[in-house]
This record gives C-alpha cells, sequence and structure tokens, in this order.
C-alpha cells in the first residue's frame, strides 16, 4: 500500500468485517464484541492506521482542536504559559491553533471569529500583564479559560501568579537573612503586578514588625530606571541593607548603579528581583537571586482546566498560582 493513505476501508478488510463494523471498533462503541474489536485494532496497527481527524471530529461531535489567543506580542511571559499549556494539550492529543492579537481588540475579534470558524472546542486566552481584560465568553459558545491576564468577569475561569505571595516571600528571604532596612523599587503603579508585589512586601514587614526604607518607587520596567532610583535611593537612605525590586530589569538596573556608587551587592546591600527572565537574572554580575512565577505550570494548570470545562466541569473564579525563589549570588547574609 505505498504511495496511498490507509483508509479504513482496508483496515475492515483485513480484519474481516463490515467499514461499519470496523468504524465503531475504532471509535469504542460498546455494540462491538471484545474479539472483533481487538481483531479491528490489530489490522489497524499492522496498517499503522491514522482515522481522520475532521472524520472523527464529526463522529464525536468534538475537532480536538484548540485555541491559544494572545496579546503578548513581546513573548516574554506569553511564551512560557503557551510552552506549557501546548504540553498538556500534546499529552491529550489536541491540536493547538496560536493567534496574537498584538493587543489590539479589532484583531482579536478577528481571531476569535477565525477559530470559530475552524470549531475549535475550546480556548485559552493569554494576557500580556495581569491587569484584568475585557470578558470574551459570552461571545463564544465553547469554553474559555484566561491565563496570566484574569477575566474581568468572576464567572469566568482566570489563572494567574500569586504575586502578593510571591513577592511576601522575597522579603521574608532578606529577613532571614538579617536584613532590617529594605527599600523596594518596582513599575508603574497603574499594573496589578506592581501593587500586588508592594502589598506582599507591606503584608511580609508588618508580620515582622519591621519599617520600609523609605516610601515605595514607582517608575518603569526598566534598567534605566532601576539606575536612576539606586542614585536617589542610596542618597535618601544611606542606610539600606536590601532592596526588593518589582522586576529582573529593575534589578540588574539597580544592582550597576549601586556597583558604580562604591555599594557592593551582597555585601552591603542585598538586591532581590522578580520574574526570574533567566536573559537578565543568570548575567547580571551578581547572578539574581529572584522569583519566579512559575508561568509554564501556569499554562499546564490553565489546560487542564480547559478540559475539564470542555467535560462540563468548569471551576469559576479567580485562581492564583503560587511562585517560588531563585537564590543566587545578590543575597547574602548581613
Amino acid at each position: 500500500m505505498a504511495g496511498r493513505r490507509v483508509t479504513i476501508n482496508d483496515v475492515a478488510s483485513l480484519a474481516g468485517v463490515s467499514i461499519a463494523t470496523a468504524s465503531k471498533a475504532l471509535n469504542g462503541r460498546q455494540d462491538v464484541r471484545a474479539s472483533t474489536r481487538e481483531r479491528v485494532l490489530a489490522a489497524a496497527a499492522e496498517l499503522s492506521f491514522q482515522p481522520n481527524a475532521l472524520a472523527r471530529g464529526l463522529l464525536s461531535g468534538q475537532t480536538r482542536t484548540v485555541g491559544l489567543l494572545t496579546s503578548d506580542s513581546v513573548g516574554r511571559f506569553g511564551i512560557p504559559v503557551l510552552l506549557g499549556a501546548e504540553d498538556a494539550f500534546g499529552a491529550g492529543e489536541m491540536a493547538v491553533m496560536l493567534c496574537d492579537a498584538r493587543g489590539d481588540a479589532i484583531r482579536e475579534q478577528h481571531h476569535l471569529r477565525a477559530l470559530l470558524s475552524r470549531r475549535v472546542d475550546g480556548i485559552i486566552v493569554v494576557g500580556e500583564s495581569t491587569n484584568p481584560r475585557p470578558s470574551v465568553s459570552k461571545d463564544v459558545p465553547v469554553p474559555v479559560v484566561y491565563a496570566y491576564g484574569p477575566s474581568d468577569d468572576p464567572e469566568d475561569v482566570s489563572f494567574v501568579p500569586d504575586d502578593v505571595g510571591g513577592a511576601a516571600m522575597a522579603v521574608e528571604h532578606l529577613l532571614a537573612l538579617g536584613r532590617r532596612r529594605i527599600a523596594h523599587v518596582t513599575g508603574p503603579r497603574h499594573y496589578k503586578a506592581a501593587r500586588d508585589r508592594a502589598e506582599g512586601l507591606r503584608i511580609a514587614l508588618e508580620a515582622a514588625g519591621c519599617e520600609q526604607a523609605g516610601e515605595t518607587m514607582w517608575g518603569s520596567w526598566s534598567q534605566r530606571w532601576g539606575r536612576h532610583a539606586a542614585e536617589m535611593l542610596l542618597m535618601a537612605e544611606p542606610g539600606v541593607d536590601a532592596v526588593f525590586c518589582g522586576s529582573d530589569q529593575v534589578a540588574a538596573g539597580f544592582v550597576e548603579a549601586a556597583r558604580e556608587r562604591g555599594r557592593s551587592v551582597p555585601g552591603d546591600i542585598a538586591v532581590i528581583g522578580y520574574d526570574n527572565w533567566e536573559v537578565l537574572s543568570t548575567e547580571t554580575r551578581p547572578a539574581l537571586t529572584t522569583v519566579d512565577m512559575n508561568l509554564e505550570l501556569l499554562g499546564r494548570t490553565a489546560a487542564q482546566h480547559l478540559f475539564a470545562a470542555m467535560d462540563g466541569r468548569a471551576t469559576p473564579g479567580v485562581h492564583r498560582m503560587p511562585c517560588h525563589l531563585v537564590i543566587r549570588d545578590s543575597t547574602a547574609a548581613a
């Protein structure tokens, strides 16, 4: 049969059954004798028969296809989430269609229509930040799960990193090392991630009976802001002995400026970043202690919950996934 695709007719012929019986056996129908099913499956294996996905989908009402709709055109947060989701879908033998809306609402609607025209069984929407985003669930007839960027509808299923818990974990690490004059340099206040991380710091310091060194310094998610913040902070709070930065970019800039001003890291000042963006966190000197948001796990979990929603077992609400601390050379005991 070289050069020709094996069909169900070939399987039925080799097994000595009708095409209808072969189809029932391959689709797991109960009205087929066990011995007949075994004969059909053996014939299918011998011929390396691959069922036509569209035909199988028409029989089952499913296409075994899901959509991944992202708005994170940069990909730093979106790609790990997508990789984790794709792992779970691959294990479930689901085909994946990826669409990038690039943060454009009109483009997003176009992609949604395209995915639905291809009869996807479900959709994961991946946000570009942890700020709540408009729900699309009421506009589509299939289950939707939101990853990284939660839906603004509490009835939807959303998965986000626990930034409050991640920040508290970072500050508890600094406190355990004996650091007590802890400052906070972070990104723009309109980002929920920045506000949540500042809240985690506040909770951890309050629980330890410590006061923050200076006010929270809000700026951009950039190395330039980290350098500028370091210059201002070290003049205003010369006794600071630790800094929790809201991102690895900010932390890398802070370390660079602190070193230029004659402060050793971690000897004089321990520094922690956030995101575990390894392009920066492992290449900064010293390498950065940082909070990892477990984004691949978040993506895998979102995909598993999409499977559940497709089976009618949706889990509404915003689910916060734990982060973990990656300890490197930028923190050490005082």
